[in-house]
């Protein structure tokens, strides 16, 4: 059974950092691109960021460059999104995301419809 389990969400102020954490199991990892999507009260989920995990490429959302970065450690098959600078409009609930076979830019081109496995999600809020 596949499963990604995110954690790291939390209560930030603006201006603020935090870490999430995607740990995936029962899948092979490095035939993946693994992502980010956020969806915030009453909006349509979005693409954060893409890491190709097997040869580290990157893919950010024009929203987040700059002060997010997407990282992998293969060895503990997890990828981290460190946010920095957050922002209030950055409040959304978090998903991990997996996408098989396919290039960060591709997986974020796709947005949604290339996701084959998803996370339960994170909370993150960004108080002003």
């Amino acid at each position: 059974e596949v499963q990604l389990v995110e954690s790291g969400g939390g209560l930030v102020q603006a201006g603020g950092s935090l870490r999430l954490s995607c740990a995936a199991s029962g899948l092979t990892f490095d035939d993946y691109a693994i992502g980010w999507f956020r969806q915030a009260p009453g909006k349509e989920r979005e693409g954060v960021s893409y890491i190709n995990t097997s040869g580290g490429s990157t893919y950010y959302a024009d929203s987040v460059k700059g002060r997010f970065t997407i990282s992998s450690d293969n060895a503990k098959n997890t990828v981290y999104l460190q946010m920095n600078s957050l922002k209030p409009e950055d409040t959304a609930v978090y998903y991990c995301a997996a996408s098989w076979g396919f290039t960060a830019a591709q997986a974020m081109g796709l947005g949604s419809r290339g996701v084959d496995y998803w996370g339960k999600g994170t909370l993150v809020t960004v108080s002003s």
